[in-house]
């Protein structure tokens, strides 16, 4: 599609896969996704779609004479005939099961929890239509989630990766024939995320006409679609430069070219090809932490959380809808700075002044 942008595309395929998802589904589903359509985005509506496909595939193979005639024929009164027992057994089987393919998937609480809230989202939608009597789901415990340290890089780490990727010296001899060709792009696309915090899917989809080096501003499109720009450091700006030295001789393939990051094929970068070099360079400097490019986001907030005390601000500039998302990200380095504040103030002064105080109160 000419003159689309990478979201757009990204949007467009996207559609393109729920169609294909809606066709295993029953009917009613599409009026689901009509419906929260200008409330989600086009990625968050197929994980509902996925997440569904399961739900009914799990219906059919447990309870088949739940409804006559095949899924795709099933009328939205089915979810009437659902008990709170049989979506609690849901979310025991989606622990451990088989697809169609003889492929087995598990899920640990974070993918159960996913699940469970898209059942909610999906009973509660039709319950408010007054589609369906009754809405078992909103009685659905959801799967405890026990919160996970926060790994991100120290600040030795970070000058380590980064080291790493300009020299390669610590790289396999295979990446070191590679290393030579991707040095300048892969130095400005780390340099880039853990300068500004920015999401991998908005570092791929970065476009070289998104970059204005007037302002070092860039436009970004955030998860939703919303457009915002960020500013960037001058580190991060001469990387960018040398690597646009080398863009600029590089001929894309089409499609892909206002792309800014580009594949060893000539095709815009994609997330998996990021999230792998991430995985290569921080294993030269790292191998107790398992770094994605989400830590280096997670690396970024907390040094400016550190630098500037200001929650608010990094909501804002990491794009997080709610302030409390962040508070819980960085809640170790605010106990940490209530710790400091706690010796702060002293209320009765120590050693000889205090001695001496007492005693010319006495004179």
């Amino acid at each position: 599609m000419q003159g689309a942008t990478y979201s757009d595309q990204i949007n467009i395929e996207n559609e393109k896969r729920l169609r294909k998802l809606c066709r295993e589904l029953p009917d009613f589903c599409r009026e689901f996704f009509r419906g929260i359509e200008p409330t989600t985005s086009s990625r968050t509506r197929i994980a509902y779609g996925y997440d569904l496909r399961i739900f009914f595939r799990f219906l059919e193979e447990e309870y088949p004479d739940l409804e006559d005639g095949p899924v795709k024929s099933w009328p939205v009164t089915v979810l009437d005939k659902i008990t709170l027992t049989q979506l609690e057994e849901y979310l025991d089987y989606i622990k451990l099961y088989e697809d169609p393919d003889n492929k087995i998937h598990t899920n640990e609480e974070r993918g159960r929890m996913r699940k469970a809230a898209s059942i909610r989202s999906f009973y509660k939608f039709f319950y408010r239509k007054q589609k369906i009597k009754n809405n078992p789901a909103s009685l659905l415990n959801l799967p405890k989630k026990h919160e996970q340290a926060i790994i991100r890089l120290e600040v030795d780490e970070i000058a380590k990766l980064l080291d790493s990727v300009e020299n390669g010296d610590k790289l396999t001899k295979t990446q070191q024939k590679y290393h030579n060709k991707t040095k300048s792009r892969d130095l400005a696309m780390l340099t880039l995320l853990l300068g500004t915090g920015i999401r991998v899917s908005e570092c791929v989809g970065l476009d070289i006409q998104d970059l204005d080096f007037e302002t070092n501003g860039m436009k970004i499109h955030r998860k939703g679609g919303a457009e915002v720009i960020l500013y960037f450091g001058d580190e991060v700006r001469e990387a960018l430069l040398d690597y646009l030295d080398e863009r600029e001789l590089i001929t894309a393939k089409e499609g892909s070219e206002d792309a800014l990051f580009l594949s060893m094929q000539r095709n815009r970068i994609s997330v998996r090809a990021v999230e792998n070099l991430v995985k290569k360079y921080s294993r030269t400097v790292t191998t107790l932490k398992n770094i994605t490019p989400h830590k280096l986001r997670s690396t970024y907030g907390t040094q400016l959380y550190k630098e500037t005390g200001d929650i608010y601000l990094v909501a804002d500039v990491l794009g997080h809808k709610d302030v409390n998302t962040t508070r819980k990200h960085y809640a170790a380095i605010e106990d940490e700075r209530r710790r400091r504040a706690a010796g702060k103030v002293k209320l009765r002064e120590t050693g000889n002044s205090a001695k001496d105080h007492h005693l010319g109160e006495g004179i």
